[in-house]
C-alpha cells in the first residue's frame, strides 16, 4: 500500500468515527449545529471514500483504453466531492431556517444540558482530529501533486474551522441560554462549506477542460528551452495541460535545416529530461522542424553563417536573438 492510499484510508477511518459521534449526539440533543456538523462529516466520509478510490485508480499505468494514463480520475473525484459538499450545505441551510422558524413560533429549539456538554466534547475532539489528519493529507497531496488528496484535505480543514465555530456557539448557548444561536451557527457552517465547494470546483474542474499549466510552470519550460538557445532557431506552438498529477507538454522546435537527425534527437532528449527534472511527472513531446520561411530559404551551399542569418541566429555565436527567444512562450 503506497503513501497516498495510506493517508486516504486514514481519512476514511477518522471520518467514520466523527460522523457517527456527531449524528448520534446531534439527534439525541436536538442541536441543529451539531447535526449540521454530522452531515458535514458524513459528506466528508463519502468524499474520503471517493478520494481513496481515485488515488488507487489514478496510479494505474496507461493501457490500450487510456493511452494517457488515469490521472484525470483524481480531477473527476475532486469535482464530485465539491458537488457533494455543496448539496450538504443546502441541506443544512434548509434545516437551519426551519429550526429558526420553530424557535420564533415557540415550537421547539431546546438543547439539553447533556447535549451541550457532549457537543462541546465531540466538537473539540473533531477539531483536533481533523487538524492532524488534514495536515497529513495536505503534505502528501503537495508532495505527490494529488488533486484527490488535496480536495479531501480541504474538506477536513474546513471541518476544523466549522467545528471550532460550533464549539464556541455551544459554549455561548450554555452560558446565555439563547438557543437561537444554534441554527444561526449552522447557517455559518453552511456558508463556509459553500465557499470550500466553490474553491474546490475551480481547482478540480479546470484540468478536465485542458486548461494550460500556470504561468510560473510555463516560464520554467521556457527557461529550460532558452538554456539550449544556441542549438535551435526558435520554438512555437507551446501547449500544456494537466491530468491529475501528470503534466503534458508539446511544442514545435525549429532547428537549422541540415542538422543531422541524430543531433536533433539528442537535443530533444536533453530538453525533455531537463523539463522533467524541473516539473514533476512531465511528459514532453517535441516536434522538430527545419528552418524554412515562405520568403527565405536556407540553402546548405551558403554555409552555416548564411543559414544562421536567414534563420535569425547570430552568425558569430549561433545564439538566438532576444526578440526570437520569447516567441514560443508568447505564442504558447
Amino acid at each position: 500500500m503506497n503513501e497516498k492510499t495510506q493517508v486516504a484510508l486514514l481519512s476514511v477511518v477518522s471520518n467514520t468515527f466523527l460522523t457517527f459521534s456527531k449524528v448520534v449526539i446531534g439527534l439525541a440533543s436536538g442541536s441543529m449545529s451539531i447535526l449540521s456538523e454530522g452531515i458535514h462529516s458524513g459528506i466528508d466520509l463519502v468524499a474520503a471514500f471517493i478520494a481513496l478510490f481515485a488515488v488507487r485508480q489514478s496510479g494505474k499505468p496507461a493501457d490500450s483504453c487510456h493511452a494517457y494514463g488515469h490521472g484525470k480520475i483524481e480531477n473527476v473525484s475532486g469535482t464530485i466531492e465539491a458537488a457533494l459538499i455543496f448539496v450538504a450545505a443546502l441541506m443544512i441551510i434548509f434545516e437551519a431556517f426551519k429550526k429558526i422558524m420553530e424557535i420564533i413560533y415557540g415550537q421547539g429549539g431546546h438543547v439539553s444540558d447533556l447535549g451541550l456538554s457532549l457537543g462541546l466534547l465531540v466538537m473539540g475532539v473533531s477539531a483536533i482530529t481533523n487538524l492532524i489528519v488534514s495536515t497529513r493529507l495536505m503534505k502528501v497531496a503537495k508532495r505527490t501533486d494529488s488533486v484527490a488528496l488535496e480536495a479531501d484535505a480541504l474538506h477536513l480543514r474546513t471541518d476544523v474551522f466549522t467545528s471550532v465555530g460550533v464549539f464556541i456557539g455551544l459554549l455561548l448557548i450554555k452560558i446565555t441560554g439563547w438557543t437561537i444561536l444554534d441554527p444561526i451557527i449552522a447557517l455559518g457552517v453552511a456558508l463556509m462549506i459553500i465557499k470550500a465547494s466553490i474553491d474546490l470546483t475551480k481547482k478540480a474542474f479546470a484540468p478536465l477542460v485542458d486548461v494550460s499549466l500556470p504561468d510560473e510552470e510555463r516560464e520554467i519550460i521556457a527557461e529550460v528551452l532558452l538554456l539550449h538557445a544556441d542549438e535551435f532557431v526558435e520554438f512555437h506552438k507551446l501547449r500544456t495541460r494537466k491530468a491529475g498529477a501528470e503534466r503534458h507538454i508539446d511544442l514545435h522546435l525549429v532547428v537549422p535545416k541540415y542538422t543531422p537527425v541524430v543531433d536533433v534527437h539528442e537535443l530533444c532528449d536533453r530538453i525533455e529530461l531537463e523539463i522533467n527534472v524541473r516539473l514533476h511527472l512531465a511528459f514532453v513531446l517535441i516536434h522538430a522542424e527545419p528552418c524554412s520561411t515562405r520568403d527565405v530559404e536556407c540553402p546548405v551551399e551558403d554555409g552555416l553563417a548564411s543559414v544562421c542569418q536567414r534563420c535569425r541566429l547570430d552568425p558569430e555565436t549561433g545564439s538566438q536573438k532576444p526578440e526570437v527567444r520569447n516567441q514560443g512562450l508568447i505564442k504558447g
